[in-house]
């Protein structure tokens, strides 16, 4: 499997994704799978073919994750490929799932029709790839909302998908299991910075004991706080920069109140330690650093940044108003509220660990989600199963 070069001479074991990561216009197909959530893989006979190849491809794994967040609708389908998901297919909605939640305590009808609408077009992809195993989460918005038993059974009953809603440890492990393989070589371990639309993420990782094994998780903690939930409670959609100092000033005394387990600066060396973010916020910041006019995975995951660069490029950004943050490329209209209130969650994480570099991984949830199902399938052929059972929550 071919591994983009790092500028440290490293080389990244990431999932390799196919031409066909795009994000199109979310659809409204109405498009039932099974009521388990997966689609078994369609049997065909071939002229000539043997039994011996129907049955290597009966037993041939197609993945699909699902991740509903606070801000996004998210899907990645994979096949295996050398011991890591090669991506075949990607689709992303800004649905805004979390709008207004924290007023109202629940999630808004436009806002639940958005989402399943996007679930629908991700139930016409997993048909259209003949998806196997298919593992749909939901996150901080869901835990937070006092309707989200609506929105699984809508998704259940109109888009032929099984959602499940994970707790914040659980969101932890999969962040984790997905950046584990950024961890440099020259270090022990990373704190992985996972900004998410209505919760923080903070997992201290350490590589795993053998080839495969999962990522040590030395200590975690789930902040409060996403960049939904603080741009909503300092001003909306349109956030003036003159509010980044109290966004930042709040972040820092809500990661005070709910460090929990995580080590403070001292029980944390930061020479054998680094960041490592992951979030809309931290790959926004690293392709404006490289200076891409569009947005490049292959040239984000896995960038290094020093602590100097990433500060310098957040004081630039930050005082700017809505229109001049979304004339930045990689930034436009979609992020131009959300990357202030981004910022000062970041800030606030490294003042409290103020490591010299910070890695960007443009992988998730989803990803985490894929290496688990990608374990499933294989320990399901190893005794001879079909690929396709219940769904559970990782």
């Amino acid at each position: 499997m071919p591994r983009a070069a790092l500028p440290n001479g490293e080389s990244a074991p990431a999932p390799r994704y196919s031409q066909a990561e795009r994000n199109p216009t979310a659809g409204t197909l109405d498009v039932k799978v099974n009521e388990t959530g997966r689609t078994p893989p369609r049997r065909t006979k071939r002229r000539g073919q043997g039994r011996r190849g129907r049955r290597r491809r009966r037993f041939a794994p197609v993945l699909a994750a699902i991740d509903v967040g606070t801000n996004s609708c998210r899907l990645l389908i994979a096949v295996p490929e050398n011991g890591q998901p090669r991506i075949v297919d990607a689709f992303s909605a800004n649905v805004r799932l979390g709008e207004g939640i924290a007023k109202s305590g629940a999630i808004a009808p436009a806002a639940m029709d958005r989402t399943i609408a996007a679930l629908k077009t991700c139930a016409a992809r997993i048909k259209n790839k003949r998806v196997t195993h298919v593992r749909a989460i939901a996150t901080e918005a869901c835990r937070r909302a006092s309707n989200s038993a609506e929105l699984i059974a809508r998704a259940r009953d109109e888009a032929g998908i099984a959602l499940a809603i994970v707790t914040p440890e659980q969101e932890a492990h999969l962040a984790a299991e997905s950046c584990a393989p950024l961890i440099g070589a020259e270090h022990e371990g990373a704190l992985v910075v996972d900004i998410g639309g209505g919760s923080t993420e903070l997992v201290w990782i350490r590589p795993g004991a053998g080839d495969g094994a999962p990522p040590e998780v030395a200590a975690w903690t789930s902040l409060p706080i996403g960049v939904v939930t603080l741009a909503e409670r300092h001003g909306g959609a349109h956030l003036p920069g003159a509010v980044y100092a109290t966004m930042a000033e709040e972040a820092a005394e809500i990661l005070a109140q709910s460090r929990g387990p995580m080590p403070d600066a001292h029980a944390f060396d930061m020479e054998r330690n680094h960041l490592l973010g992951t979030s809309g916020t931290t790959t926004t910041l690293a392709a404006i650093s490289i200076g891409l006019a569009r947005y490049e995975r292959r040239r984000v995951d896995g960038a290094w940044l020093d602590r100097t660069a990433l500060e310098a490029i957040m004081r630039r950004v930050v005082p700017l108003d809505f229109a001049g943050r979304a004339a930045i490329p990689c930034i436009g209209d979609d992020r131009a509220d959300l990357i202030v209130p981004g910022c000062a969650i970041l800030a606030a994480v490294i003042a409290q660990w103020p490591c010299r570099q910070m890695r960007v991984a443009d992988r998730g949830l989803r990803e985490g989600l894929l290496i688990g199902l990608m374990r499933e399938a294989a320990a399901e052929a190893a005794q001879g199963v079909a690929p396709h059972k219940h769904e559970r929550v990782p």
